[in-house]
C-alpha cells in the first residue's frame, strides 16, 4: 500500500515579512561572519516513509535562534521512499523551489500545473495568494532525494504560477550556474518573485573549484561530496556555511559534489 501523509507543516499564515536591504555598501553595514552548521546537526523529521533533515526551524523543531539565514526559510534535505509522499496540502505566499538530486518527484497542483522533477530540471512553485499541491514518489522500487527551499516574495497575495526548466547541460561546465533569480542581471533558468534573492547551483569533479560571489548574506549547501573552503575548511555532505559579508572565498571539490548556494541582498527583520 502506498505511504501518504498530511504535509508535516503549513505556512498558510506566513506572509511576507519586514526585510532589510544593506544596499551597495553593505560592508559597512553588516559585519563579516562565518557560521559552519554540520550535517548531523540539523533537526530530523522521520516516519516510516520520510527522512527530512532541516537546516532551519520546521514544524515540530522549532528554535529561535535558527529560524533564517538572510531571507532563507527553509532548507530541507528529503528523502522519500518508494510509493509514498505528501497528499495535498496548501502554501501561500512563498517562493518554493525544489531541486532533486536522485529519483523522481511528481508534483500536482490546485492551478493545472503538473510535472515530474528529476535530477537537472529546476522547478519554482510561487504559493502567491494561496496554492494546493501535492509531491508523491511513483516509483516502485526507488526513494526519491531533493532539497527543497523556500524564500518569502516581494509582495503579498501574486497570482500562484509554476515554472520548470532542464539545465543539466549548463551544469557540465563545472561552473556555478544560477538556478533561480530575481535579482537584475541573472540570466536565470527560472525566475524567482524576489528582486534580492538568487540560488546557484555547481556540480563539480574532484580538483574543480568555484569561487563565491561577494553578497551580504550567502548560504553555502553540500547537497553532495565533500568540499573544501578557502580559509575555512572541510565541508562534508549535508554541511552548510552561513556567510554575512562575504568576501569570495573559492570552494575546491575534494570528490564528486552538488553545491546550492543562495545569494541573498537583504535579510528578514530589521
Amino acid at each position: 500500500m502506498a505511504a501518504h501523509a498530511r504535509y508535516p507543516y503549513s505556512d498558510t499564515s506566513v506572509g511576507p515579512r519586514g526585510v532589510t536591504r544593506p544596499g551597495g555598501d553593505y560592508r559597512g553595514m553588516v559585519r563579516a561572519t562565518v557560521e559552519i552548521r554540520r550535517a548531523a546537526d540539523r533537526a530530523v523529521t522521520a516516519t516510516s516513509w520520510l527522512k527530512s533533515r532541516h537546516s532551519f526551524s520546521f514544524g515540530d523543531h522549532y528554535d529561535p535562534d535558527n529560524t533564517h539565514h538572510g531571507i532563507l526559510l527553509v532548507n530541507n534535505d528529503d528523502v522519500v521512499a518508494p510509493a509514498a509522499g505528501f497528499d495535498t496540502h496548501p502554501h501561500r505566499d512563498m517562493e518554493i523551489v525544489t531541486w532533486v538530486l536522485s529519483g523522481a518527484l511528481t508534483h500536482q497542483d490546485s492551478t493545472g500545473n503538473s510535472g515530474v522533477i528529476h535530477p537537472g530540471l529546476a522547478q519554482r512553485m510561487s504559493a502567491g495568494s494561496g496554492i494546493l499541491h501535492s509531491e508523491k514518489n511513483d516509483s516502485p522500487t526507488e526513494p526519491v532525494h531533493f532539497v527543497q527551499m523556500w524564500v518569502i516574495p516581494d509582495e503579498a497575495a501574486l497570482s500562484p504560477s509554476y515554472q520548470q526548466h532542464e539545465i543539466n547541460e549548463e551544469l557540465l561546465t563545472s561552473g556555478l550556474v544560477t538556478i533561480a533569480s530575481g535579482m537584475p542581471g541573472h540570466d536565470a533558468a527560472i525566475t524567482l518573485h524576489n528582486r534580492d534573492a538568487a540560488l546557484h547551483g555547481a556540480r563539480l569533479e574532484p580538483g574543480a573549484a568555484i569561487g563565491l560571489p561577494a553578497a551580504p548574506y550567502l548560504h553555502l549547501f553540500v547537497a553532495r561530496g565533500r568540499l573544501n573552503v578557502e580559509g575555512i575548511g572541510d565541508l562534508a555532505e549535508g554541511d552548510a556555511i552561513r556567510f554575512t559579508a562575504s568576501d569570495g572565498q573559492r570552494v575546491t571539490a575534494s570528490e564528486p559534489s552538488e553545491v546550492l548556494l543562495w545569494e541573498m541582498h537583504a535579510k528578514l527583520g530589521g
